[in-house]
């Protein structure tokens, strides 16, 4: 067979579709069930300021994500920024940590949005762990077999999910406008409000949850390779994404707010189910409940296809297993990475706890793929300069530097449980680097070992 006639990723993504699917992804279940927890970590009317938070890291992270998928618009993201941000020396061992992480990472992110599904739905029905963990099981099941087809068919299919996802957040916010008492939180957010060290560590801790709930907004550059006029898409789909976002998230909090007692919101495990309940009466909040599994199940299907092009990316770089880079023969997709996430996801979904899973998720990738990649991008624009780029942040360097420092923070605020959790990832995934190295007679840079006659 020749060389044109290979499968091939397809660009058939418009930017309409490309800021559904990262809508999708970003919101999920992540704001219904951790605006609880936000709100019970910052004991306060003034918990609003983690969702503030959250949108201020996503917008400058975002210049970073722009700057490179702009530039580098191919499927696998970060593969690429990395690889290509630590150059020929480390851009190897930093690429590969990625896809490594990512391995584990990413399933980790689809069994977060199907175990939220399935606590979720304990609102309409009692579930028992085990018929809740047959539900997040099933989800995932549901979702590679839905993805399982070409990619135009899939950015139709995210249009229409995201129409549900914009559904129940006006639904919300207009539940709170037309209580009568919409603007007390704000008005009240600063009440007993104290800057002090005690506030910065909730501030901290509640971010953790809050910037959960933002990402995704970069799922776009995982689809590079499948995206119309990607220089000018990629970064429009991520700023339209977030600013949408977090918009809605504010909105929906004060909404929330005005209607239910903060000590109600910080004890609810139901907490949008139960605002619509108290408006419009436990039908209404059955109907709510329905809308919000609809969100989870779009947000699992958003992250799952993102993802599924990281493995695919490396693989045909030749820098992961082979089997990977395999393209399904007709439909012109990743089938195998795809089976191969979904698989671990679907495990992962049967073991692990929502809030866990959270905080595993972060450590895990702030290291190597948030500050890593600032880093990276720091490195490149040193080496080939400002004029090498598609597109260029205001401001450069500052929302690199802050998005590092933030970030680094972030990470800290996991606890060191899960902070060890991520180094321990990232040390087997140097060992793993080494050895596979080894067996392909090369340095750990990348070199060729010569082999002497």
């Amino acid at each position: 067979m020749h060389t044109s006639e290979q499968p091939k990723l397809e660009r058939k993504i418009s930017l309409l579709q490309a800021t559904a699917i990262n809508m999708t992804d970003m919101v999920g279940i992540g704001p219904f069930v951790v605006l609880s927890v936000v709100a019970e970590t910052m004991k306060g009317p003034w918990f609003l300021y983690a969702w503030v938070a959250g949108a201020v890291l996503s917008v400058i992270d975002a210049m970073i994500w722009s700057q490179l998928g702009s530039t580098y618009p191919m499927a696998g993201g970060s593969y690429n920024f990395l690889k290509e941000g630590y150059g020929p020396k480390w851009g190897k061992l930093m690429s590969f940590l990625f896809v490594w992480q990512t391995m584990i990472q990413a399933p980790l992110v689809i069994a977060s949005a199907a175990i939220g599904f399935a606590q979720y739905l304990g609102y309409i029905v009692h579930l028992t762990e085990l018929q809740s963990k047959c539900v997040s099981g099933g989800l995932v099941m549901m979702i590679v077999l839905l993805l399982y087809r070409k990619i135009e068919a899939i950015g139709k299919i995210s249009i229409m999910l995201w129409m549900g996802v914009l559904f129940i957040m006006t639904w919300i916010i207009g539940g709170g406008i037309f209580h009568g008492h919409f603007m007390e939180p704000v008005q009240n957010i600063n009440n007993g409000l104290h800057v002090d060290h005690a506030f910065a560590a909730a501030l901290g801790f509640a971010s953790v949850k809050s910037v959960y709930s933002y990402l995704g907004y970069y799922n776009v550059c995982y689809l590079g390779g499948e995206i119309i006029n990607p220089k000018k898409n990629i970064p429009r789909s991520m700023f339209i994404s977030i600013a949408g976002i977090a918009t809605l998230y504010l909105l929906m909090n004060v909404s929330v707010a005005s209607v239910l007692p903060l000590e109600q919101i910080q004890k609810s495990k139901f907490v949008v189910s139960e605002f619509v309940q108290q408006l419009s009466g436990s039908t209404a909040a059955n109907i709510a409940t329905v809308l919000i599994l609809w969100v989870a199940f779009a947000s699992v299907f958003s992250a799952t296809l993102g993802y599924s092009r990281v493995p695919y990316a490396a693989a045909s770089d030749g820098a992961f297993f082979t089997i990977f880079a395999k393209l399904h023969p007709t439909k012109h997709f990743p089938h195998i990475s795809l089976l191969f996430l979904g698989g671990i996801a679907f495990v992962f979904s049967l073991l692990f706890k929502l809030r866990d899973v959270i905080d595993a998720i972060l450590a895990m990738r702030i290291l190597i793929q948030f500050i890593g990649q600032g880093i990276g991008l720091l490195w490149l624009v040193k080496r080939k300069g400002k004029e090498h780029f598609a597109w260029r942040m205001p401001l450069y360097p500052l929302p690199v530097i802050l998005a590092i420092l933030i970030w680094g923070y972030i990470f800290f605020s996991t606890g060191e449980k899960m902070m060890m959790g991520g180094l321990t990832v990232i040390v087997l995934g140097v060992a793993a680097y080494l050895i596979k190295a080894k067996r392909n007679r090369e340095w750990p840079w990348g070199e060729q070992l010569k082999i002497k006659n």
